[in-house]
């Protein structure tokens, strides 16, 4: 079995969610679209438990990689994680935006159908950012509605409950942006 197998195993399983749903997430699924015996999923992966705790561990080193990588990209001084923020919120395009929520929101959903404790990860690397933004040195509330503005855009595109136009997503990146400005 190759090394790059736990990474073949995680990514057919995260398709499978992507494709059919969290009710098709089954090991025997995982192994066949991996191209692997079953024998080496479980070699990797003992359950199902298992395999989904392994998604949640590399979203979550994704995640945390990922945002730290756009808080540096940003000028320092008071406002740089929420400026971040709104980056990775708003500055890609509509389609790394598509595939950068319907492989969390895969990674997600199967854990939370599955047993929503095993997001612990997830909400680490979330708690740490949140712990940003608070020391961020902006007025109360403007860091963290910033954040909740790009994490209720995240969950209307995980939950196909509304896409904002272009025009509407520049006017509220214009909206939070102001926020940015009231920074002592």
């Amino acid at each position: 079995m190759t090394s790059d197998a736990r990474t073949r195993i995680l990514d057919a399983a995260e398709a499978i969610v992507r494709a059919r749903g969290v009710s098709g997430l089954t090991l025997d699924a995982a192994a066949r679209q991996a191209g692997v015996s079953k024998g080496g999923l479980l070699y990797h992966f003992s359950s199902k438990e298992a395999l989904i705790t392994g998604l949640l561990g590399r979203m979550a080193e994704w995640m945390a990689l990922d945002f730290e990588a756009c808080v540096a990209s940003q000028p320092e001084g008071p406002g740089r994680v929420a400026r971040a923020m709104l980056a990775w919120a708003f500055e890609l395009t509509p389609e790394a935006m598509n595939e950068r929520c319907d492989r969390a929101a895969a990674v997600f959903l199967a854990a939370f159908h599955h047993d929503p404790a095993l997001l612990g990860p997830i909400r680490a690397v979330i708690a740490r950012m949140r712990e940003a933004v608070a020391a961020d040195g902006l007025p109360s509330g403007h860091g963290h509605a910033i954040m909740a503005a790009g994490d209720g855009l995240f969950m209307a595109r995980v939950f196909g409950l509304y896409t904002p136009t272009e025009q509407e997503r520049h006017a509220m990146h214009a909206a939070l942006s102001r926020l940015l400005e009231a920074a002592p």
